[in-house]
């Protein structure tokens, strides 16, 4: 393989410099190759051979023979300039309205959401919720629950009861599903697709409410709103829809307060919403 040889683009004296610098390491290692000799017969591994009379090299040689690749290549590199994320003109106005420093009572954090919202089509409404892990039982912050929102979250969900069939399906990769119920006495041969149901969040959990003796009444109840929740893995915090821009002021703080009430507010930090892309509106929990 070629020796490589390292440019700098838009930088003619740099690059001058350094091809000044390969030819007289070239020299230098002629010179030291003709007139030197070295004394190497019998080295072990792992030896230096060093040399042991030679002629005269030229100052000059000498300190750029000392110079290592690295450094040479150090010298040319520019430092890489970190790309700034440029929010759109849009976006900068809205965030102008937002005062970040403050915690906007609930009606007013709600219509503040819609205005904020900077999406064509019909954007999604999150809530994000820190929790005081003070309040939180183990060691390790955790909590889950259920929840029923009175108006949902304006996105329809797919829900299958499990069976043989449906469980040989999954066993092939199709999965056209949202959430998946099962009888406890199918439980066992799910096991047999739990590392395909697995890593989607689709195994069926008494903790979700998704294994049930009566599997038919349990989707019904699914289907009127009943979400299940949880904190992230590492931390005591909680991202949920709660519906959608085109919902009602009403709707929208409704299905808020229910999700409060599942959660408790006494274990509730910090509760902040926003839009689908709009900028984050912190509420005031005395509020709610």
């Amino acid at each position: 393989m070629g020796k490589i040889r390292v440019a700098t683009l838009g930088d003619e004296q740099a690059e001058q410099k350094q091809k000044e610098k390969a030819k007289a390491r070239r020299e230098g290692k002629k010179a030291l190759k003709e007139k030197t000799h070295i004394e190497g017969v019998g080295l072990k591994g792992g030896q230096q051979i060093k040399v042991m009379e030679g002629s005269e090299i030229k100052p000059e040689i000498a300190k750029l023979l000392e110079e290592t690749p690295a450094q040479l290549q150090k010298e040319a590199k520019q430092p890489k300039k970190k790309a700034l994320r440029v929010r759109s003109q849009r976006y900068q106005k809205l965030t102008q309205i937002v005062d970040k420093t403050k915690s906007y009572p609930i009606k007013e954090a709600v219509k503040l959401m819609k205005k904020t919202s900077t999406t064509k089509f019909d954007g999604t409404l999150e809530m994000h919720v820190n929790l005081n892990p003070a309040t939180l039982p183990g060691e390790k912050p955790s909590l889950n629950g259920t929840v029923h929102l009175p108006h949902g979250t304006g996105k329809k969900r797919v829900i299958v009861i499990a069976d043989e069939a449906l469980i040989a399906k999954i066993a092939t990769g199709k999965i056209d599903f949202d959430v998946l119920v099962s009888h406890p006495s199918l439980m066992p041969k799910l096991a047999k697709v739990a590392r395909i149901l697995g890593p989607k969040g689709l195994m069926p959990n008494p903790k979700t409410g998704t294994i049930s003796t009566d599997p038919e009444k349990r989707v019904k109840e699914l289907a009127g709103g009943e979400l299940a929740w949880k904190t992230e893995p590492d931390h005591p915090v909680i991202h949920q829809v709660i519906g959608k821009v085109s919902f009602t002021e009403g709707q929208i703080s409704e299905n808020l307060a229910a999700f409060v009430k599942a959660i408790s507010a006494g274990k509730i930090a910090k509760l902040t919403l926003n839009a689908t892309m709009g900028p984050g509106i912190k509420v005031d929990l005395g509020t709610l």
